[in-house]
């Protein structure tokens, strides 16, 4: 039984994998037990931004796992609040509460929302609403799929929790026309990423900042993915100029070696938790600050968000410059790109296994999207070898069209 059996045969089936065992990794690259090397154009869904084994934070991790990893919440540890001053200081924002998984990270959201709604705003219990969007992906919970427009994400799941409103991405007008006096939030991706790298219309961020400020409703944007450079900011809200009420950060927050996440909003959000309203056993863990906070100074040191910005107008200038009857649209920010496929010529997974023979690691999203968010650190040359091999990929394609 080899290994794609062994999985097969033990794992549940929540995921579909390209057919190939990776067993080591360096930088952007990635190897198969076979020992044949790959590009890899996804680096974890964002979670490996600074690359596979960044010396800096696996010397971090070893030095801190030998010294004190987990004691819970129950008592303090020397490492925690230097890691949530840091997330303060980059968001400009007053306060964190830290987990461990993105959907984590948003359920926390969810819960202060709902909180502030009752406490502050004063909504009538249980009545507390929250505008979402169309096309969003913030995790898998049941909460979270029970606001999903994806009937995949819901399906035999329910029932599921009520208080939850869904409008088109990128409408401001949709936006205002659903907020009621019990609306506590507009809770939104600032890019769809699972939805297929979508990006809002320039200025709907600053409309929807503006609005929520108007209507005393709260801003929460979901930056798990986007955030933390992969857009050429650390932050894809700031190439609007505009602050949220609360952010929620995850992915490449743990470096690439560990799950970690957190929440983080203004004073009037954060201190309506009190002991017991919330929390997790690992949330917050020194282990898991220690690698934040270096995966943090990492970024600022190596200026993976201007690395992003300078090779990701690179990349989608090259990608927009494929003339191909295959692709429809180029779409993308920084180093993260969906590349929207017309399905009567091909199918993105039939693609990503078609660039993986080609020693190129990316994934469809939402059947006819190709995704591609490399590690931040890749270079001009390594981009180059992407395009070229998704370039023959597609004439493969389009040759057998011609022949069909």
């Amino acid at each position: 039984m080899n290994e794609i059996e062994r999985e097969q045969r033990y794992g549940a089936h929540n995921y579909a994998p390209l057919p190939v065992v990776l067993s080591h990794a360096k930088g952007v690259w990635v190897w198969d037990v076979e020992g044949t090397r790959y590009l890899d154009m996804m680096s974890a869904y964002s979670a490996v931004s600074h690359g596979h084994a960044h010396p800096r934070l696996v010397a971090a991790l070893t030095a801190q796992a030998q010294r004190l990893a987990i004691v819970s919440r129950a008592f303090y540890s020397d490492k925690l609040g230097a890691f949530l001053e840091r997330l303060c200081d980059l968001t400009t924002l007053d306060g964190a509460l830290p987990m461990n998984t993105g959907a984590e990270a948003v359920e926390t959201a969810i819960k202060a929302a709902r909180r502030w709604g009752y406490s502050v705003k004063r909504i009538p219990a249980e009545k507390a609403e929250i505008i979402v969007a169309d096309g969003n992906f913030h995790g898998r919970t049941t909460t979270i799929v029970g606001f999903s427009s994806e009937p995949a994400y819901r399906a035999d799941f329910g029932p599921f929790a009520p208080g939850f409103v869904r409008v088109p991405f990128g409408d401001i007008d949709a936006v205002r026309a659903a907020i009621t006096p019990n609306t506590c939030a507009v809770l939104f991706e600032t890019i769809q990423g699972e939805g297929g790298v979508v990006v809002p219309p320039d200025g709907f961020l600053r409309s929807l900042r503006d609005l929520c400020t108007e209507q005393n409703v709260l801003m929460l944007l979901d930056e798990i993915q986007s955030g933390l450079g992969r857009t050429g900011r650390w932050f894809a809200y700031q190439h609007e100029g505009i602050v949220p009420d609360g952010v929620m950060l995850g992915k490449a927050l743990g470096g690439g070696l560990l799950p970690v996440s957190a929440f983080v909003a203004i004073h009037d959000i954060i201190d309506l938790f009190e002991p017991g309203s919330h929390g997790s056993t690992f949330g917050g863990n020194a282990l898991a600050a220690t690698v934040a906070l270096e995966a943090l100074d990492v970024m600022a040191d190596e200026d993976l968000p201007g690395r992003s910005a300078e090779l990701g107008e690179y990349f989608l200038s090259r990608l927009r410059a494929i003339h191909s009857p295959v692709i429809r649209e180029v779409r993308g920010r920084g180093l993260w790109v969906g590349i929207e496929i017309d399905p009567a010529l091909a199918d993105a997974h039939d693609l990503a296994v078609r660039l993986l023979r080609r020693h190129i690691l990316a994934k469809e999203t939402r059947s006819t999207v190709l995704r591609l968010a490399p590690p931040l650190i890749i270079e001009r040359a390594e981009i180059d070898m992407c395009v070229g091999a998704l370039k023959a990929v597609l004439a493969e394609a389009e040759a057998e069209q011609v022949t069909a």
